[in-house]
């Protein structure tokens, strides 16, 4: 098995590299695939658009399909505003502890992965084992989308994927979808003592917020009946909405952010089709009988699909082996695991370190927690060869 104190080594140079997601994560993919490389692996990069951020997605063994996916996002959210005891990006161990900006939302993991690079080399694999290290998973899992369609270009087909997300080393088998949005509305500025001559950007806003709210009602009554989930139906929450300048002057201008998390994909059909249709039918009629140019435009942050639990699960036989556990549960947070299960992948969530820990400030992992991942790993050799 690899050397806990390897892994540690590993995991300070992970973390060494400040992969928020608004920054590039060249230098640690530049890192990873050395080590894998070195390894033996078989190496693809692809960048991102703007040619800052790239996918890394290797192999060890045999070509074909059937592999099994060691997933992880290389990306961490910011450190500003926050408290931290140290400098957040320079490991720090105190009581059996790693600190550091992404220990346990998901560097950890993946040093546990580049760590076991050089184990599995010296094994005669039987089957594919790929390593898939993705970016802007905090953002909207936009390297994990990208990844699929390379992977279909490529007709790599994998059999099961395991992601690395902490969850104490359980295993999780469901979480609902994340559908984040920006909706702008762009109304007329005027003076506050002849409301009836501007288009109140801010007052549609608040038309459109009630209007989310009563279809958050609805959903309620739409709940499968034997939902896993916490709650059990769809829910839909207002984040933050923005406009306006001062009490006098209508304002032109209004942003609402807010996101869906469902439990079923026709719920979110449900949430779109009735709010477009309450714009085309209601605001946006109202609004350019003042103004031909106002409007309300809604921009997609992110539409990440939920982790359904399957009835038939290769992923999860696989790691109840590996583990010894016999039961999966389901979580609220969301992951790229949804996105390989949309692929044709089976896809279940178990990796080191706690949920209650990722994006606060003192991040850290449990030593414990990587020599249970290393263990883990360690046997998963015994399914490749």
């Amino acid at each position: 098995m690899a050397d806990i104190a390897r892994t540690r080594d590993i995991l300070a140079d992970l973390v060494a590299f400040p992969t928020v997601s608004a920054d590039s994560n060249l230098g640690l993919i530049a890192y990873a695939g050395e080590i894998l490389s070195e390894a033996g692996a078989r190496l693809s990069i692809h960048h991102d658009e703007s040619g800052t951020k790239a996918n890394l997605f290797a192999t060890l063994g045999p070509e074909g399909d059937g592999g099994i996916v060691l997933s992880g996002h290389t990306d961490v959210v910011p450190v500003e505003g926050q408290d931290w005891t140290g400098d957040p990006f320079r490991l720090r161990e105190a009581d059996g502890r790693l600190y550091g900006r992404g220990t346990c939302d998901m560097k950890g993991f993946i040093a546990c992965c580049l760590a076991m690079a050089p184990v599995f080399a010296e094994r005669t694999l039987k089957r594919p084992l790929h390593f898939a290290f993705t970016y802007d998973e905090e953002v909207g899992c936009f390297g994990a989308r990208a990844l699929m369609e390379d992977l279909k270009r490529a007709q790599i087909r994998p059999a099961a994927a395991i992601i690395g997300e902490p969850t104490l080393m359980r295993i999780i088998e469901g979480h609902k979808g994340c559908y984040e949005y920006t909706t702008e509305f762009r109304g007329l500025e005027g003076h506050g003592s002849d409301p009836d001559r501007g288009v109140n950007a801010v007052e549609y806003a608040v038309r459109y917020v009630s209007r989310l709210m009563a279809l958050a009602e609805d959903l309620k009554a739409r709940a499968p009946a034997e939902s896993p989930f916490r709650p059990p139906w769809t829910t839909l929450q207002v984040g933050l909405m923005q406009g306006g300048a001062a009490r006098n002057v209508i304002p032109g201008h209004c942003a609402v952010e807010w996101e869906m998390r469902p439990v079923q994909e026709a719920d979110a059909a449900f949430v779109k089709d009735n709010i477009q249709a309450y714009i085309d039918a209601v605001l946006r009629p109202a609004m350019q009988a003042v103004s031909r140019e106002a409007d309300i435009v809604t921009h997609v942050v992110g539409e990440v699909e939920g982790l359904e639990p399957a009835t038939r699960s290769e992923a999860r036989r696989i790691v109840c082996e590996l583990t010894g556990l016999t039961e999966a549960e389901v979580v609220a947070f969301g992951t790229e695991a949804g996105l390989f299960q949309s692929a044709g992948v089976s896809a279940v969530i178990c990796g080191p370190g706690s949920i209650a820990q990722a994006h606060k400030p003192d991040e850290f992992v449990a030593v414990e927690q990587l020599s249970a991942c290393l263990g883990m790993l360690e046997r998963l050799t015994a399914k490749l060869v």
